[in-house]
């Protein structure tokens, strides 16, 4: 049974929304090797109906690189209540009633890790039921002012910080797991 990782990037005042926007000059070979070997790790990805609306616009047409070409192929599992059709390949909807039962047998089912891209109302239900083990939150040298938080108004947690990974782009990789997750 692998690990239900999340990883999001974030600025320094802790807002996740447009990463496209501020965190792209920021790309190196670094941070490239760093995302590619969490991609691998996973056997799946699992993804709120926002970044999966997103990110099946995106992805399906690239290729021709390890990262693509991984991200094409890997399971995905769309959570939502009102999608009736993954286009994507290889996508699979999680009805969001759901979400706890089936999200708890697929981490039974695969070895690797469970890969979600973004923090919000889906990684907050898995923390609050346990089965989120890892956050992976990339810290950006951006102050933006505004826009989606990191972490939604009401979420508490207790988190332990258990590695980190510093890149020369001024990119942090703070990894943390919940408290109560031994």
């Amino acid at each position: 049974m692998g690990k239900i990782i999340t990883s999001t990037y974030a600025t320094l005042d802790g807002f996740i929304d447009n990463p496209h926007l501020w965190s792209m000059q920021y790309a190196n070979a670094e941070s490239g090797e760093y995302a590619l070997g969490l991609l691998f790790a996973a056997d799946a990805l699992l993804l709120g109906r926002a970044t999966y609306d997103g990110m099946a616009q995106a992805w399906p047409s690239m290729s021709g690189n390890p990262y693509a070409d991984r991200v094409n192929s890997v399971p995905k599992y769309v959570v939502s209540s009102t999608l009736e059709k993954a286009e994507w390949n290889n996508s699979t909807i999680i009805h969001g009633d759901d979400l706890v039962t089936e999200v708890a047998k697929l981490r039974e089912r695969l070895a690797g890790n469970i890969l979600i891209w973004g923090c919000g109302r889906l990684t907050d239900t898995l923390m609050e039921h346990g089965l989120l083990d890892e956050y992976r939150i990339w810290l950006y040298p951006v102050v933006r002012g505004q826009g989606e938080r990191l972490f939604r108004e009401g979420t508490e947690a207790t988190l332990e910080l258990t590695d980190t990974a510093t890149f020369g782009s001024g990119v942090v990789v703070l990894t943390y797991r919940p408290a109560s997750a031994g």
